[in-house]
């Protein structure tokens, strides 16, 4: 119901609120019920705390279930669908025991919910489709649901775009504003750059940037969602947009999460490019925080350069320049008593805005000049110059640092875009 009432209105916090205060209401109603019932049908050694215990174990193994369990394999709207099917048939064991007591209109309610909700658990998929032609602007040609996000190509045209649950990741008609400014400042300031690690980008788009350096030896890209990789490895018309760069000899792609990743890899790099989701919640921040950042230093060659997409400096400035205050408070292996040098930079794209990126080195590269390679769309000596002068607006602002401790990142994340969006 809210999945169809927020792609058909937009919002979700009438009928939200209404269903949560409902199944409070019925589920605070539950226990003394059983408790009342089991005491009527003479059940013996009756003890209320039992009836709590058998309810929290039972509570225990549906929590657990339903996001670890079902909902990676089904689907969120298949899921619900099974679970409420489960629901009911507990409804109807309940009415058959007590079927003395029970009117036939409760009855013929109890079937037709039963029908409703079946119908619509084999209709699962075409529900969700059904959904997506209001939710996205251009035609939907490929939407599935992975353990770990929900997967969404869309297509007008010969304009393609990639969501993961939901959230623009790219747009064939302005992606190379975004990933040439995301790698190529850095490959063009790192003195070596034979090893790069790149993080997230399971498109395969930061690697095509990367393959232009002829100089490049090898790249490891770590994902999380295989799937992703392997549509963009695989799919006619997606390899079509990354150039084929997951199947380029050099490369090899790695499903790992990245901090496990980092911390159980003891190769070294010349380069780290991350291209990982905005830090909007918990698991995501710990990829942006001082801790993660003082282990990709020790993954980095004695020069050695990361750069991370750090979000708007316009619609979430304090989290832009959070990122940087983190990335020069990380530790640097080559300076123990010193952070990572930081960089500050940003530009103009169209499908996000105003966005930015942070560069951090183990050591200034000073005199060096940012030497871009031929054939890039966008990107040229003038535009990286423009793209490190902020505007009084985007300009620094004294914010914490993010740790796996404070997690400041994800309010100041929070509390901008909502002041602009909402």
């Amino acid at each position: 119901m809210l999945y169809f009432t927020y792609a058909f209105l937009g919002s979700v916090q009438l009928p939200l609120y209404m269903m949560i205060i409902t199944v409070g209401a019925l589920s605070g109603m539950e226990i003394p019920l059983i408790a009342r019932a089991l005491k009527e049908i003479g059940v013996p050694d009756f003890r209320f705390e039992n009836v709590l215990t058998v309810d929290y174990v039972g509570a225990l193994a549906a929590s657990i279930a339903f996001p670890l369990l079902v909902v990676p394999y089904l689907g969120l709207m298949s899921a619900s669908l099974v679970f409420g099917c489960l629901n009911l048939g507990v409804a109807g064991l309940s009415l058959w025991v007590f079927r003395a007591q029970v009117f036939g209109p409760i009855r013929v309610f109890w079937a037709l919910t039963v029908l409703v909700s079946v119908l619509a658990l084999v209709q699962a998929e075409r529900l969700v489709s059904i959904v997506e032609v209001n939710l996205f602007e251009d035609d939907v040609i490929l939407s599935e649901d992975t353990p770990y996000q929900h997967i969404t190509i869309t297509r007008f045209r010969d304009r393609t775009r990639l969501f993961l649950d939901h959230s623009i990741q790219f747009d064939t008609l302005d992606e190379y504003r975004y990933h040439e400014a995301l790698v190529h400042p850095a490959m063009a300031l790192a003195p070596r750059r034979a090893q790069v690690l790149v993080l997230g980008g399971g498109d395969g788009m930061a690697v095509r940037e990367v393959l232009r350096h002829s100089d490049v030896e090898a790249v490891t890209l770590v994902d999380l969602d295989p799937r992703v990789t392997e549509l963009f490895r695989e799919h006619p018309d997606l390899v079509l947009l990354n150039g084929n760069s997951l199947n380029n000899p050099k490369v090899t792609v790695v499903a790992q999460d990245a901090w496990q990743f980092v911390t159980d890899s003891a190769a070294v790099f010349d380069v780290v490019i991350i291209d990982l989701p905005d830090p909007k919640n918990i698991s995501l921040s710990k990829l942006y925080s001082r801790e993660f950042y003082g282990l990709l230093g020790e993954r980095l060659s004695a020069q050695g350069v990361i750069v991370t997409q750090a979000g708007s400096p316009l619609f979430a400035r304090q989290a832009f320049w959070s990122v940087v205050e983190t990335m020069e408070d990380s530790r640097n292996p080559f300076a123990p008593s010193e952070g990572l040098a930081a960089r500050a930079y940003h530009t103009y794209i169209p499908s996000f805005g105003d966005w930015g990126f942070v560069l951090g080195f183990v050591a200034e590269p000073t005199g060096r000049i940012a030497a871009f390679p031929e054939g890039l769309q966008y990107l040229n000596s003038d535009v990286w110059a423009a793209a490190q002068v902020f505007g009084g607006d985007t300009s620094e602002v004294d914010v914490e640092v993010n740790s796996i401790q404070s997690h400041a990142l994800v309010r100041y994340y929070n509390d901008g875009w909502d002041y602009w969006f909402r």
